[in-house]
């Protein structure tokens, strides 16, 4: 038992690590994201990113309560929240829009998604849950993590946010008439989403499929487009800001 408590604790700090390396991908492809969405598209769907890692004596509690093999490599197969991103949308074609984005990279590898947007839990949860797997990149080589990816609206998050205070006040055994509140304020919150998102279409069009076809190219005047313009062959049958986006 001292030599597993010894080899734990040497194996254990590297491991953790790993993850906090991964959350550092993802939120840099998150901060990828987000500029193009807002300098080329002059749209930015996120509004709010936050991570965490659990801590070694989280992730092994949960081990114990899982009944889990006590070894590295059993851990890494099966507690699949070890690395937890959250990214709260504006609106909820943005959390579609956004995973779609995120999920399609080369080197992402999706485990699994679950569509509580679509699927609501019985309770009224709303939220995009993706299970990730990306390479980070160590002196002894590649080493696949995953990540576990929430997406969701700021309704859907504050009310994320109030269930879990009320469950966490009562210890999970919750009364009867808040479970019934919690689950008409999900109503509402989802009524918000949608009146919102009918509002921002009505100001701004079809949801963002303009973006990138109304944008010019920023900090280039008129006058040095026009040389550039002349520079190019078959210039006569295209608008010079159409060869520059």
């Amino acid at each position: 038992m001292i030599e597993f408590a010894r080899g734990m604790q040497r194996d254990f700090n590297r491991f953790v690590m790993e993850y906090r390396f991964a959350v550092d991908e993802v939120l840099t492809k998150v901060t990828i994201l987000r500029e193009e969405f807002l300098h080329l598209q002059r749209y930015n769907p996120i509004e709010h990113v936050s991570s965490r890692v659990k801590t070694p004596e989280s992730i092994l509690r949960k081990v114990v309560r899982k009944q889990c093999e006590p070894t590295l490599p059993a851990i890494r197969r099966n507690i699949t929240d070890i690395a937890g991103i959250r990214i709260t949308c504006s609106f909820i074609a943005d959390t579609y829009r956004l995973l779609e984005a995120l999920t399609s990279q080369s080197d992402v590898r999706v485990v699994e998604i679950k569509d509580y947007i679509a699927h609501p839990k019985p309770n009224g949860y709303k939220s995009l849950h993706a299970i990730i797997e990306i390479p980070v990149f160590l002196s002894t080589g590649p080493v696949p993590v995953i990540v576990e990816v929430q997406i969701r609206t700021i309704a859907m998050d504050f009310w994320a946010s109030l269930e879990h205070k009320i469950f966490y006040k009562y210890d999970g055994e919750v009364p009867g008439h808040l479970v019934r509140e919690l689950t008409e304020a999900a109503g509402t919150a989802g009524e918000m989403d949608r009146r919102m998102e009918q509002l921002h279409t009505h100001i701004r069009g079809p949801v963002h499929e303009n973006d990138a076809a109304s944008g010019t190219v920023a900090g280039i005047d008129e006058k040095l487009l026009r040389q550039l313009w002349e520079l190019l062959p078959g210039k006569d049958s295209q608008d010079p800001r159409d060869r520059l986006r």
